[in-house]
This record gives structure tokens, sequence and C-alpha cells, in this order.
């Protein structure tokens, strides 16, 4: 007897299913395998797929249940929902002057030391209120999937005192409940020294760590601690002392790393065995290496090194030395702005020299390594969620070919059919 299903995809001219080991990222030549079938099909009961394989093997094991959502894909390329490893997703304001002065000369340290930069947002978010955050995410986390993407790591990090940073997680944790897209909070109340701080750096450190973790901790609001380790920002050991404290607080660390100097972020990172190391423009080979050894994931961020006019993280070199590497937006309003992971694989492919199999692998099964998701997400396996994407391509090299397009023609979370190209998006009745 044939399982009954209430989705089904069909004819997918090349289905990409990223098939293989869940425990660890893939590394080094794993990074390219994509798992492909031919005229592949994907079918999912209950938001979990159930079977996948050719098309004829699948409709001669399930048949679609009443009302089941019956999508030919047409020949065209079919990917695992992209996941998002890395955005600022929850803010207010703008930061389009600073756009214009940086056009004009400023660097990023000027405009920061100038009041711009995250304290500018600080400013509006803190005078944001809860609902204001709830919807402007809704709209970016709106725009964020009919570019594909279906899983979002979402930082705090601009509120920068008790009520301010809770209350940005708190906007995250009632949109996830209230969205599609499945959001993986992470507290980054160490993101920037505010301005009551800035005589004494430390005592705001102090904050975050004896005020600021135990009150997320103790609303269970955050997966994950990061800490921006940059000068101008946080320090090496003030790094360490904030991400061994999110450790006791049962928060995993992630850490900013060497985006803009070689502060050796990536060697903290790898000491700490922090799930991932983000940026890494600027990362020394030894730093690299010991992120080799301790599996401590580079997400790599092509986004913010283009819209800065900075050279592009060694991704070929991470890769060659058995860095697991994933992508992410880093999705913000003043050092990427795009809500866009096909632009991004386009991106590591153009500036950092992945090929498309390397690159959508990136953006798939190891960026759901990087937020502690491949279980669940990233791959199109049975007994993992239905999360997938058909792309308005038949063929998954002409992704990264036609940057600067949206390529999403549909998109598929958790077995519900979520948007299509000229529809928009399709809310619940």
């Amino acid at each position: 007897m044939k399982t009954e299903v209430d989705l089904l995809i069909v004819h997918a001219g090349q289905l990409l299913t990223l098939a293989g080991p869940n425990d660890r990222p893939r590394t080094g030549t794993a990074l390219g395998d994509l798992a492909i079938i031919s005229d592949g099909a994907v079918a999912a009961a209950d938001g979990v797929i159930v079977a996948v394989g050719p098309t004829v093997q699948v409709r001669d094991e399930v048949t679609p249940g009443p009302g089941g959502e019956v999508i030919d894909a047409g020949g065209r390329a079919v990917v695992p929902g992209f996941v998002d490893p890395h955005t600022h997703l929850i803010f207010a304001g703008s930061r389009a002057e600073e756009f214009e002065m940086r056009l004009g000369g400023a660097t990023y340290q000027q405009i920061s030391h100038a009041g711009g930069g995250i304290l500018s947002t600080m400013r509006a978010t803190r005078a944001a209120g809860e609902d204001e955050l709830l919807d402007l995410g809704r709209q970016r986390l709106d725009r964020l999937l009919a570019h594909g993407t279906t899983t979002v790591e979402a930082k705090s990090g601009y509120g920068l005192t008790v009520d301010d940073e809770l209350k940005c997680l708190r906007a995250a944790h009632r949109l996830s409940a209230a969205h599609d897209v499945d959001l993986i909070p992470t507290f980054l109340g160490a993101h920037a020294v505010p301005p009551e701080h800035g005589h004494d750096p430390d005592a705001y450190v102090r904050l975050v760590v004896e005020e600021m973790l135990p009150a997320v901790a103790d609303e269970d609001l955050a997966e994950f601690c990061d800490v921006f380790c940059e000068a101008g920002a946080f320090t090496p050991e003030q790094s360490r002392a904030v991400l061994e404290a999110g450790l006791g607080a049962g928060l995993d660390p992630k850490i900013h790393a060497d985006e803009l100097s070689d502060l050796g972020g990536a060697a903290l990172a790898a000491d700490l065995e922090a799930v991932s190391a983000d940026h890494l423009l600027c990362a020394s080979d030894n730093g690299l290496q010991a992120m080799a050894d301790a599996g401590t994931m580079a997400v790599l961020l092509p986004g913010t090194a283009l819209f800065l006019g900075l050279p592009y993280a060694r991704a070929r070199r991470m890769v060659d030395l058995g860095v697991p590497v994933a992508l992410g937006t880093d999705f913000n309003p003043g050092t990427s702005p795009t809500w866009s992971m096909p632009m991004i694989i386009a991106l590591a492919c153009l500036g950092m020299r992945l090929t498309p199999a390397e690159a959508i692998t990136a953006a798939t099964i190891n960026a759901a390594h990087a937020v502690a998701m491949a279980e669940e997400v990233g791959s199109l396996e049975p007994g993992k969620a239905a999360d997938a994407v058909v792309l308005d391509l038949t063929d998954y090299r002409h992704l990264p070919m036609h940057f600067g397009v949206n390529p999403v023609h549909t998109v598929v979370k958790r077995g519900q059919l979520v948007y299509q190209a000229g529809r928009g998006l399709r809310r619940p009745a």
C-alpha cells in the first residue's frame, strides 16, 4: 500500500539532496558533493520528508492525500531551503546617510567614532517599542523567505542595555512563533560599547556578564552567545570573559572574529571550541588551522566585504586547511543590507572562488551546522523538515551566474507552499 502524503514535488531536473552524514559539516572535497538526483521527487507528510528519489520511484511509493499539494518542478533545479546563519534582523532606523559618507571616503572606524555605525542603530532601536521591532522584523523576514531562506539566525545587539536587549530577543521569539521561517536567536549584548560606558568598557563587560546574560538565560531567549572581537569593540580578553559566561549560562559561543584586523579572534574561537567564527577577512593561517583542528565553523559573509570595499575572506585557503565553511548574509542596516542568499552564493563564487556546488553546500547543510540545526534542516532526506526551493533554473550552476536577480520560483517550508514567484507569499487562511 502506498504511503499517503500531503506534499509531492516531482520532475526536478536536478534534485540537489545534499544527502550524507549529518553528524559533522562537510569539508574538503565533500563540500562539493550535492548528491544530485535527475528527474527527482520529494514527498512529505506532516511537514517531514518521507521519500526522496527519482520521480518514477517516489510515485510508486506514495500517493497524495485529500487536499495534498503536488508541485511539478517542470525540469527545474530543486535545492534545500537556504539557511542563513548570521543576521542582525531586529533593529530600527536607517543608515543611508552613512552610506553616502562611506562613498565619500569615510572608513567604518571613522563613522563609528563620529557616533554612527552600530551606535546609530542602537539609538533608533532603543526608541522603538517591541511591537514596532516585531513588525519591522516581519517585513524583512518576508523578503528573506521570498529569496529562498527558510531558517534564519537572528542576533540582538542593538539595544545594549538589559531591558533593550531583552526587548529585541522577545521580539525575535514572537516573530518566530508567528512566521513560517524558523528563527534561531543569538544574544549579542557585546556588540559595541554604548556611550554611557565609553569611559570604562570593562564595566560594560561586567554588565553583560553579571546582568544581561542571567536575564537572557532566565527567560530562555537565546541559543547562542556572540561577541564582536575587534579593535574599537571588545578585546580578546573581554571577548573570552563574555563567551565563557555565556557557556556558564547554557549558551554556545559564536564570535565576530578578525573582520577588520587580525586580533586573534579565530584562535580564540578554536580555544573555546566555538560553534563558529564569523567574517574572518583578516584571519591568519595559524588561526584558521586552529579552527580546523577544533572543528569550529567559518561563517563567511561576502556581502559585507562587497559593501565595505574590503578584500574577501580566503575561502579557498580555508577549504584547503579543512575548515568547515558556511555562508550567511550578515543582513544588517549598515554594512550588508541584503536579504538575498542567492546573491551571497554568487559573491562566494565570484569573490571567494568557491565552486557553485561548494557555495550551495555552504548555504544549506553547512549553514545548518552553524546554527546546530543539521539534524532537522539543510538537506532533502527522509526524516528531515520538508524545506525546499524550486529555482527558476534548469542547472544549479546558473544560480551564481545570474547574480543580482531573484531566481526563486517556489518555496516550501515544513511541507507547506509558502511562496510562489508572481503570486508572492501564501499566508494561512
